[in-house]
């Protein structure tokens, strides 16, 4: 028997619509029927009592959540921890998110996502490997020992995971086009981040399979009056992917509505850089032998340098109308559409259509989440909406 949900409004790739009814079978959605469709007898219906229906949530920078660092713990057992605790604020989809640290700990948990994906941890999608190809000028919060150039010795590691998405943060600075090229051949997706890159080296980087810029504006060289920078190029390339973190603290939200004024909507995509704060009452932890502190959402060091957040995607969802304008709409597809498609997995994920995985967020009016299902099954379990 499948499951109906009904009298609820419901989120499609044509807007919000009522008076129809969302089908799953399995851990799919097979379709989209009147409220009053005769195959809704058939099914277990699931009555949304006019609460929003919404594709669930993709976070492509997850570090940590749950009181786990996933530095600390590249294990199956961490990345469950993890997408636990971002579930309960409708993330169905991420990227466990690795800090720049040694070989031996980016092995293990490119090892660890692997047996993940294998074993059905749910929302596992794939990794994130943040450095060590990195810049030590735009280091922020990553420890500049681990830092080295990129080179083609380091192809076959980068591109080992055999299951899911390999997204690579990196300095195209520290490495040359060659390497890029081959990296992106492999499958890997590249993004910019803490890097001092010229426009010119930008440029080329691009040529050559960067897709994207991680937290855009943070850790990067800046838009200036002669030198574009790495902002610059961002800002300037129609096609090119930029991840925002918006808390309001790591840029400012008039920042963030001039670059959504620069380019089209669907080339942004939220982020939460989240840490292993998001779920529980930690007020502090450690990362790589600092003691990090959280305030008001953001989490910083002891030199007052940030340090990822305490952010999850359904604040960020409301952070983005609320602190930058965007329809409820837009906000949420850049919650779930655009991070799929970036991710190259838009015929899968992201959507409320026929054939795409059953990912579901169920949320009040303020997007306050009351019930997520990955893969067609409940993971947080509201029990109003499951007897």
């Amino acid at each position: 028997m499948g499951v109906a949900f009904v009298n609820g409004r419901i989120l499609t790739p044509g807007g919000f619509i009522t008076g129809q009814a969302l089908l799953i079978d399995g851990a799919r959605i097979s379709a989209l029927v009147d409220a009053h469709d005769q195959c809704l007898a058939h099914s277990r219906r699931i009555d949304l009592a006019g609460r929003l229906l919404l594709p669930g949530f993709i976070d492509t920078q997850v570090n940590g959540g749950g009181g786990v660092l996933f530095n600390d713990s590249p294990t199956l057992e961490g990345i469950r921890a993890i997408g636990a605790a971002h579930s309960r604020f409708g993330t169905t989809g991420f990227l466990p998110t690795l800090l720049s640290d040694d070989l031996e700990v980016l092995a293990r948990a490119i090892h660890a996502v692997d047996a993940a994906i294998a074993a059905g941890v749910p929302g596992v999608l794939g990794i994130h490997v943040e450095g060590p190809f990195l810049s030590e000028a735009r280091k922020g919060v990553h420890d500049a020992s681990h830092f080295r150039e990129l080179g083609r010795d380091m192809i076959a590691l980068l591109s080992s995971l055999k299951h899911g998405v390999t997204l690579m943060t990196l300095a195209p600075e520290v490495t040359n086009p060659e390497v890029l090229a081959r990296l992106a051949a492999a499958g890997v997706v590249l993004a910019a981040g803490h890097t001092n890159a010229t426009y010119a080296e930008i440029e080329s980087a691009r040529r050559h399979g960067l897709r994207g810029f991680t937290h855009l504006f943070n850790a990067m060289s800046q838009l200036t009056p002669r030198e574009p920078g790495a902002v610059g190029a961002a800002l300037s390339d129609e096609d090119a992917w930029c991840g925002l973190i918006v808390d309001g603290k790591h840029v400012d939200p008039r920042v963030l509505r001039i670059a959504l004024k620069a380019k089209r909507h669907d080339r942004f995509m939220l982020v939460t850089d989240a840490m292993p704060s998001v779920g529980t009452a930690m007020r502090s932890f450690q990362l790589q032998g600092r003691t990090i502190t959280v305030e008001d959402g953001v989490c910083i060091d002891e030199h007052g340098t940030l340090a990822g957040t305490a952010l999850d995607m359904s604040r960020a969802v409301r952070n983005a109308i609320a602190l930058l304008g965007l329809r409820p709409d837009e906000a949420v597809r850049m919650a779930s559409e655009y991070p799929a498609d970036f991710l190259g997995l838009a015929a899968s994920h992201g959507r409320l259509a026929a054939g795409c995985r059953a990912d579901l967020v169920i949320a009040n009016d303020d997007f306050s989440v009351t019930d997520t299902w990955i893969g067609g099954q409940s993971v947080t379990g509201d029990a109003t909406l499951n007897r």
